[in-house]
This record gives C-alpha cells, structure tokens and sequence, in this order.
C-alpha cells in the first residue's frame, strides 16, 4: 500500500497557502494566468484560482499545457507519447504565468512546459506551484511556491 504523503485536508491547506503566496509575490492577480501542466496540474491549478478567487474576489485565467512533444526522451522512448491538448485561454505575452504541475523532480518536464509555453507568446516571467517538490533535480529548476518538501 502507497504512503500517504498529504491527505485532504493537508492539500487544502497548501493550496491556500500557496494561493496567498502567489498573491504576495505579484502583488495581486493583476497580469496574472495559471497554466497547468497536463495531466496533474491542470486540476491543481483550477484548484489554485478558485483559491484566488476566494481571497480576492477576482478571477483569473487557467490554462492548460501538453508537453508530450517537447520531453528530452522522445528518442528514446519506445511508445509514442499520447497528445493532448493545450488549452491557453488568453494572449500570455507580458502576461505573469504561474506553470503549476503536482510533482517536481528532476526538472526535465518542467524545463518541457517552458519550451511548450515560449512556443505560445513570450512572458513577462514565468513562476512555478508544485504541490510536492521531492528534489533530485537534473535541471537547474526551483519551484517558487511548494505545498511541501519531500527530500
């Protein structure tokens, strides 16, 4: 049986407290999107502006990435990676975009997301939410905003 590293009520309380960091960091939601890597971040940044919403009676736009075409092993993998669909629902140039995923580790498909969302416009800045960050890195990549730590 897996260990459970969060319940719910543990996510919940991140989630918040990731919202209001995110908030303090660009000073409000204005220039704001959240843009979630598909499959796991996408339900975690709907989770992240219906937060933000809460807090500052404001919506902001949710995005959706596919990276599968932008990984580093596509060379090197035997099947073909399933295509999904990326869904941005505004222009993101000199937009604030806030990459949300549910794990980081090795950076590598972070480092995907960014090559995937510069193909779509060119940022003011790009921030990243992870809800577990469990370190390990390959990349030079650090999340801004972490629900927890698992070294």
């Amino acid at each position: 049986m897996p260990k459970e590293l969060m319940n719910k009520k543990d996510i919940d309380r991140a989630l918040m407290r990731m919202s209001h960091e995110i908030i303090e960091k660009n000073k409000g939601t204005e220039k704001l999107c959240l843009v979630g890597i598909q499959r796991g971040g996408v339900h975690l940044a709907k989770r992240l502006a219906s937060k933000i919403k809460q807090i500052e009676k404001k919506s902001i736009p949710v995005g959706l990435l596919d990276i599968a075409l932008y990984r580093d092993d596509l060379n090197i993998r035997k099947e073909q990676p399933v295509v999904r669909r990326t869904e941005v629902p505004c222009e993101i140039t000199d937009l604030k975009i806030i990459l949300v995923d549910d794990v980081l580790f090795t950076g590598r498909s972070i480092r995907a997301a960014m090559d995937a969302l510069i193909d779509l416009g060119r940022p003011a800045c790009i921030q990243l939410a992870v809800l577990i960050d469990r370190g390990h890195r390959e990349l030079p990549i650090k999340a801004d905003f972490v629900g927890k730590n698992i070294p």
